[in-house]
């Protein structure tokens, strides 16, 4: 499986970006995929997940929870990350990232994802 995300840029506080990640190759074998964020100097962060098929499961970090929404489109590969009300504690590079199967439990856990997408840088100003 290859991850692609972009979408990343500039914004200012309280600003929108929406971010796109396209799978591809072994897609039919993905059971969900999640977005992380990496500030410098820090780890990684979990920041949303989404199952790829079947029943809707989307689950949010706290940080997050009610700014931004991850979604999906099966038909294209593709899962989005709708970031609204931006902070400039926001800021990071985001990657996308997707595991083979996993329990809700782990999905905040990045040593649980296999594949990984190259990261788009999102910077927001104060």
């Amino acid at each position: 499986v290859q991850l692609q995300a972009c979408g990343g840029g500039l914004v200012q506080a309280g600003g929108s970006v929406k971010l796109s990640c396209a799978a591809s190759g072994r897609t039919s074998s993905m059971y969900a995929l999640g977005w992380f964020r990496q500030a410098p100097g820090m780890e990684r962060e979990f920041v949303a997940y989404i199952r790829w098929s079947g029943g809707r499961t989307d689950y949010y970090s706290d940080s997050v929870k009610g700014r931004f929404t991850i979604s999906r489109d099966n038909a294209k590969n593709t899962v989005f990350l709708q970031m609204n009300s931006l902070k400039p504690e926001d800021t990071g590079v985001y990657y996308c990232a997707a595991p083979r199967k996993i329990s809700l439990s782990v999905v905040a856990d990045p040593s649980r994802y296999e594949y990984w997408g190259q990261g788009t840088l999102v910077t927001v100003s104060s």
